[in-house]
């Protein structure tokens, strides 16, 4: 769900400021006041979540003054400026400047608080994308993102910090859902191309022609950069490259081996056959597969990572039971078990709709996983893996969960662990030695 936006309004006068702050808050807003603009500059930072409503004249920095300075603090924060009889002009000389909008006095307060509805939608889209931006570009925070500890995942993140360093195409593999386009953006965002850009098209979403362009060139002057251009200097991201005619597969050859090395733009190439007789090397052109998988990641697939399946249900239902306004589901031992054996075709993008159809049967009181499961496969034989697990495994996926599911309940309390479960001490800081759970996580 969206946070409420602030409103910053900013007026000399009291009873103007008063009187627009409880209409906007009776409209729904989150409202701040400020005496002057000196006041607001000092709380008006680059990410402040929301918008600004100003009187124009106001004694020491007035208005304009003011809207210049924000405009030097974030250029795309939003400002609807308030006026007087005859200001007009000078609302006119604000809207150059960048403000959003103005309102004359006496203005109507329904325009006040549509306006303001305006401003925050595009103040939220504005701190989303730069948000995703962010993220997309933090190499850390895309690397929490891979959530696991499996020897698989392990592997996994190694070889992201290792090829992320390095500069050559890269080759991507692994079955559907298994997050092969985030490994992707991890990939770029740990390299030395992080600030550069980072483009992605899917080869399997355009015909031939389409997809001729969008990678290699218009054909109209009125048409979008091609991409392998618009990456130069950072990475192409390919999805699907298995679609790919063999037409375009020897013009991106040809691309490839015309860039010289270093690359100017690093290609990385996701495969994602579906079927099990087919390789990725069998539906490419030996030498543009030779070229692609010089660097080689696979991304393991969800039944081969073991206690990771418990880990990642944990933290979906726990979202999505936030995002319904609800509790999440406890996860019995038998249960744990059914989640372990499960085949996960579908791999994690499956295990996403299990856990929000879990928390939505939770919510409403009936139902199990294990039918949700067979609902899945649709099939009661597949409903089990075929590769045997010991039981110690399972007793000690079940036990990592538990304590881990306990520790986020209560925040870290050891002492409220401890009592929950039955565990002394010494007992409880050995397990959580064992499963490298660290109470600073909990906090």
């Amino acid at each position: 769900m969206s946070k409420v936006m602030k409103i910053a309004i900013v007026d000399d006068e009291k009873d103007m400021r008063q009187s627009i702050s409880q209409w906007l808050a009776l409209s729904g807003f989150d409202t701040e006041t400020f005496a002057s603009a000196e006041d607001a500059l000092k709380g008006l930072g680059s990410d402040y979540p929301g918008i600004v409503v100003s009187d124009i004249k106001m004694p020491g920095m007035d208005g304009m003054q003011f809207l210049k300075k924000l405009k030097g603090v974030d250029s795309t924060l939003p400002v609807i400026m308030i006026t007087g009889h005859g200001d007009v002009p000078m609302a006119v000389e604000a809207m150059r400047i960048g403000a959003f909008d103005f309102l004359e006095k006496p203005f109507n307060p329904d325009r006040m608080t549509e306006l303001a509805k305006k401003a925050t939608s595009a103040r939220r889209l504005t701190l989303d994308n730069r948000a995703l931006r962010r993220e997309l570009s933090d190499g850390s925070s895309l690397m929490k993102k891979l959530i696991g500890q499996s020897p698989s995942m392990e592997r996994l993140k190694e070889d992201i910090l290792d090829l992320g360093q390095a500069d050559g195409h890269v080759l991507i593999e692994g079955e559907t859902g298994t997050g092969k386009t985030l490994v992707a953006h991890a990939l770029h965002a740990v390299g030395a191309r992080a600030n550069r850009k980072f483009v992605l098209i899917s080869c399997s979403a355009y015909d031939e022609d389409t997809l001729a362009r969008m990678i290699f060139g218009p054909t109209h002057a009125d048409e979008p950069i091609p991409a392998i251009e618009e990456a130069r200097g950072g990475t192409l991201v390919l999805e699907d490259i298995e679609a790919l005619s063999h037409a375009l597969q020897a013009r991106l050859l040809t691309a490839i081996n015309e860039q010289g090395t270093p690359a100017e733009t690093r290609i990385v190439a996701i495969c994602n056959l579906q079927e099990q007789d087919k390789t990725c090397e069998s539906v490419l052109r030996p030498d543009l597969f030779y070229r692609l998988a010089a660097l080689r990641i696979t991304v393991p697939p969800l039944r081969q990572r073991g206690e990771d399946i418990l880990t990642l249900f944990t933290r979906l239902s726990e979202q999505f039971a936030d995002e319904y306004g609800c509790e999440a589901p406890q996860v019995s031992a038998q249960e744990a078990a059914q989640l372990l054996q499960a085949p996960w075709p579908g791999n994690v993008r499956q295990l996403i709709n299990v856990a929000e159809r879990a928390v939505l049967q939770n919510r409403r009181g009936s139902g199990s996983i294990a039918s949700l499961l067979m609902n899945e496969t649709e099939d009661t034989q597949s409903a089990m893996t075929t590769e045997g697990k010991p039981l110690k495994e399972f007793v000690e996926a079940f036990e990592r969960m538990l304590i881990d599911n306990t520790m986020r309940r209560h925040r870290g309390s050891i002492v409220a662990v401890m009592d929950e479960l039955c565990l002394p001490r010494r007992t409880l800081n050995e397990k959580m030695a064992k499963y490298s759970l660290q109470r600073s996580d909990y906090i």
